[in-house]
């Protein structure tokens, strides 16, 4: 049935295939009987296979079992479940907050929850694709804005008159590495709702790929010195810098109960499993005790950003361990990964449609060495 449809994504170069590997997630990883050098995955501060996290989790299965039975308003959660949502809202310096199984269902979940027909959503153009189809399975209208333009938002703003509206944002974003200039839409929205007896701007944040690397661990908000406020929705996940599984809505109490009885996501997805809930409350601990990791992922970074830009490479105003590499066609992109590949690296390239350019995506963890970002270095010039 699709066999005409797949013919013609190989032919554009566009076909993907799953990439399996035989050992733990780490700085090291081996595919194929071959060990890579690896510069392809979220896990910022090297925790994927840190052994408080696999200790703590090991002890939840011996007490709790493997899974869970059940979504979290039958039978499915654990006194777990309840101590990783209060050590996450502490985290984020929020009221509270409520655990998802994922970035995408806690997207996909949360906003239609509190984006409702005659709402506004103002969405930043390039932001994540499940913020994207998030908004389309709520009843709000949809206005992108352009990328990063406060201006262009403030102007479509204007034109809007609304019970409700909401402005989204991935904190960094996930290809492009840059971050959002959330001290300005901040700003913003505080001049806004001080008009309004009740404010009616929300400010909904993907934290994904902040959380665990910005403000020293804490996220976005904490980076640009930001307390959160009632009309502050902030998602994260554990997934990435965190290295377990499993996301979060965090935010005032009124909005997580919210969240809690009307996001479908939530509401008929079965509970993570106690195990899962245990590494990521060993996660938030390692990073509140060992601040030295964060700073390790920045040292690293730099060093990075400093030998790629040094051989003549265009990282597209990357701001975060995020480094694309800007190729121009998707052949150059995929000859590219592929020639690092033969020299012990793996850096995926990115193609359409998850990118409007292809690039070489580079991501930089707390894990790797002086001597792994030279042997990249190396591989880039040759």
């Amino acid at each position: 049935m699709f066999s005409e449809s797949l013919i013609r994504l190989k032919e554009k170069n566009l076909l993907r295939e799953i990439k399996n590997h035989n050992s733990p997630q780490g700085s090291r990883i081996s595919m194929n009987g071959k060990n890579y050098i690896n510069f392809s995955s979220n896990d910022y501060l090297g925790l994927a296979s840190q052994p408080r996290l696999i200790e703590s989790s090991r002890k939840a299965i011996e007490t709790f079992g493997f899974g869970s039975g059940a979504s979290r308003l039958l039978c499915g959660g654990s006194i777990l479940h309840d101590e990783l949502e209060k050590k996450t809202a502490e985290f984020k310096g929020t009221e509270s907050a409520l655990i998802f199984n994922s970035g995408y269902s806690a997207n996909t979940g949360i906003i239609p929850a509190i984006a409702d027909e005659g709402d506004v959503i103002f969405s930043d153009e390039l932001n994540h694709a499940s913020i994207v189809d998030g908004c389309r399975l709520s009843r709000a209208k949809k206005i992108i804005y352009r990328h990063k333009d406060i201006g262009h938002l403030s102007e479509l703003i204007k034109k809007e008159k609304v019970k409700r509206e909401i402005i989204i944002t991935d904190s960094v974003f996930s290809m492009d590495g840059d971050i959002a200039p959330l001290k300005d839409i901040y700003e913003l929205c505080l001049t806004l709702n001080s008009t309004l007896s009740i404010p009616n701007f929300l400010l909904y944040i993907d934290d994904a790929h902040g959380t665990g690397v910005l403000g020293q661990g804490k996220g976005a908000l904490a980076h640009f010195g930001i307390k959160s406020e009632p009309w502050i929705i902030q998602m994260g996940t554990f997934s990435k810098a965190l290295g377990s599984f499993g996301a979060f809505a965090a935010g005032n109490k009124d909005t997580i109960e919210w969240i809690l009885n009307t996001a479908r996501s939530f509401i008929f997805s079965t509970a993570l499993p106690s195990c899962v809930a245990a590494a990521s409350i060993a996660a938030l601990e390692v990073i509140e005790k060992e601040p030295e990791l964060v700073n390790k992922l920045w040292t690293n970074r730099e060093q990075a950003v400093h030998g790629i830009t040094k051989l003549g490479y265009d990282i597209m105003g990357s701001e975060t361990p995020i480094i694309p590499v800007r190729t121009g066609t998707v052949e150059e992109a995929l000859q590219i990964s592929q020639h690092l590949m033969e020299n012990g690296i793996l850096a995926p390239a990115i193609r359409p449609p998850s990118v409007r350019e292809p690039r070489i995506r580079i991501t930089v963890t707390a894990a790797h060495t002086a001597e792994d970002i030279e042997s990249l270095i190396k591989a880039l010039s040759l």
